[in-house]
């Protein structure tokens, strides 16, 4: 299992579209073969900063995921021209 979150940040008025992006991206994405969960958050004392909890089946669903015309619309064409910054935090399941 690969589990990670992304943590993006976006200026207040790009808000409501990248609440839209993100939900096309979610939904493109949970149905993804190897995916197991893809959930966007807005942190709530930070609604410009957005938490994404990814987790996959193991890495080549991860590398797909990155390869897939849905990631290359939404997060590359979309979020990653809109964000200011953007971080990856790997997870490891203690049990």
């Amino acid at each position: 299992m690969v589990s990670f979150i992304v943590r993006m940040r976006f200026a207040v008025e790009d808000r409501a579209d990248v609440a839209e992006i993100l939900r096309q991206l979610a939904v493109a994405s949970r149905q993804e073969p190897g995916c197991v969960s893809y959930i966007a958050h807005h942190v709530q004392s930070d609604p410009d900063t957005v938490l994404i909890y990814e987790q996959y089946e193991d890495q080549s669903a991860v590398d797909a995921h990155g390869k897939s015309a849905h990631f290359k619309k939404y997060a590359v064409g979309g979020l990653y021209q809109k964000m200011r910054e953007r971080s990856r935090e790997d997870l490891v399941a203690l049990i």
